[in-house]
């Protein structure tokens, strides 16, 4: 199989891996405790041994920098392949069975795309209480509409093929061919999306950590970072240059690679030889 020529598909998937392999290895190479108080080092400039300096409580920021990545890539990717499941079942269900079971379905989704994403998942985060838990359910509710329409569209074309056909002739079960010629035939599709949604989830989840009602402290969370440096900007900036730096590649690296998919596996966006 030929490898993909993109350059941009490999700089977004370098960059990232290198941002999931720092997230999940930041227990082991963060050189402080994230929640360490060191009152005599409050709010110093980056150099040693503080690299990225230290915040308001003498925390180093570094440290926190690199578990905020954790939490928030945590967060999102939980949210995303939540959304995907429920949506993305919904919608290959309402595009096999149609009639009836279609259009309650998709009005349900229609009465979920009506509410404003952060405007919803404050409403679900006030019902069901602020914890990093239900900051993940609010984003993937939030979501779920998203995956249901975008895979509704081909499932439906997917559904009266000749090959679904000859399965259900066949004696193939409904389950079994949902899973076994519909959904495989939407792994592009998938793929693209789940990228893009996770660059969006980011900014989502940081955004209602912000607003204080996302990721509680002392966990530490990009977002939150941002909101408790915000009243010491003129004295020390850089908690706030930092974690709004780490938001912004997390959430560029993801928009790159599922930029990038699309073109690649859209036959009609691909390169001409």
């Amino acid at each position: 199989m030929r490898l993909p020529r993109s350059p941009l598909l490999w700089i977004g998937l370098v960059l990232v891996l290198v941002q999931v392999g720092v997230a999940v290895a930041a227990p082991w190479i963060a050189p402080y405790d994230p929640l360490q108080q060191t009152i005599l080092a409050r709010m110093r400039p980056p150099g040693a041994p503080y690299w990225f300096g230290t915040d308001n409580f003498g925390r180093d920021v570094l440290s926190r920098v690199l578990h905020g990545y954790r939490s928030s890539l945590a967060v999102s990717a939980a949210s995303v392949m939540g959304a995907l499941l429920v949506g993305g079942s919904l919608g290959v269900i309402a595009a096999y069975y149609r009639g009836w079971t279609d259009r309650i379905v998709m009005r349900v989704m229609d009465v979920l795309f009506a509410f404003p994403i952060i405007l919803l998942a404050i409403g679900i985060i006030a019902v069901l209480g602020p914890r990093t838990g239900t900051t993940a359910v609010a984003i993937g509710i939030v979501y779920v509409p998203i995956f249901a329409r975008l895979l509704r569209g081909p499932a439906l074309v997917l559904a009266e093929s000749e090959f679904v056909q000859a399965a259900k002739v066949l004696g193939v079960s409904d389950v079994g061919i949902m899973l076994g010629h519909i959904v495989p035939n939407l792994a592009s599709v998938i793929l693209v999306q789940a990228s893009l949604s996770l660059s969006t989830a980011i900014l989502v989840e940081a955004s209602l950590s912000f607003l204080g009602i996302g990721t509680q402290p002392p966990t530490p969370s990009l977002g939150l970072m941002l909101a408790e440096s915000r009243a010491f900007l003129l004295i020390s900036p850089w908690p706030s240059v930092f974690s709004g730096a780490a938001i912004l590649l997390a959430a560029f690296g993801f928009n790159l690679l599922g930029d990038a998919l699309r073109d690649t596996l859209d036959p009609r966006l691909r390169g001409r030889d």
